[in-house]
């Protein structure tokens, strides 16, 4: 596999949020996402055998871990070191963009699955019937950049219920949407979702890497 970081931080975002967590982030993404906070993974990295991922992972002693990217799917061997990790008794998120067939994954894993507003410029790219492989330990997140992205994502939780599949979160984009705007039009709409914001950009400088 080709891997851009890997290192142990707290969990910034989803509802493990505040967890000690291993991160392993994936070389590559298909994906230009507007507000991509990550784009030096497009490239960078270096080829790790899986079990030196593992060994890695083992050092720190961490039962939390995440794929992240970059896009974690396009990695051939993503799906086996997932299975591995879980079977080691780790519990393994997967973030990925929506875009590619999460049914690839062992069902054990916690999929956190973004749905890509208009205003990443990435919607087109969505595949719509991951909703459908959805299960209750899975997590959607909308990155919500202005109004019109909360009113479209809004409208895909209503018109497809997730809040009555899993966890559905919503998550300013960071600089660009007041969090308070956000947590105001949730209440207004008593929209039955969670905001989150990325706590590794609070208790850090938002650029900083490897946390």
């Amino acid at each position: 596999m080709k891997i851009t970081e890997l290192f142990h931080s707290i969990q910034g975002e989803s509802t493990y949020a505040g967890r000690p967590c291993v991160f392993i982030r994936t070389t590559g993404c298909h994906l230009r996402c507007e507000w991509c906070d990550t784009a030096y993974a497009f490239y960078e990295g270096e080829e790790m055998a899986l079990d030196a991922v593992m060994e890695r992972v083992r050092a720190y002693g961490c039962p939390l871990v995440e794929l992240t990217g970059g896009e974690p799917l396009l990695q051939r061997d993503t799906p086996m070191l997932v299975s591995r990790l879980l079977d080691e008794g780790y519990t393994v998120l997967v973030e990925t963009s929506g875009s590619l067939d999460i049914r690839v994954l062992d069902p054990r894993t916690i999929v956190i699955m973004d749905l890509k507003c208009p205003g990443s410029g990435m919607t087109k790219a969505m595949r719509w019937d991951n909703l459908d492989a959805l299960k209750p330990t899975d997590e959607v997140k909308f990155v919500i950049k202005d109004r019109a992205d909360y009113d479209w994502a809004a409208s895909v939780v209503t018109q497809h219920g997730l809040d009555r599949r899993c966890p559905v979160l919503f998550a300013p984009v960071f600089g660009e949407l007041e969090p308070r705007l956000l947590a105001e039009w949730l209440l207004a709409d008593r929209l039955p979702v969670r905001l989150q914001l990325q706590q590794h950009k609070y208790v850090w400088e938002p650029s900083t890497r490897g946390v």
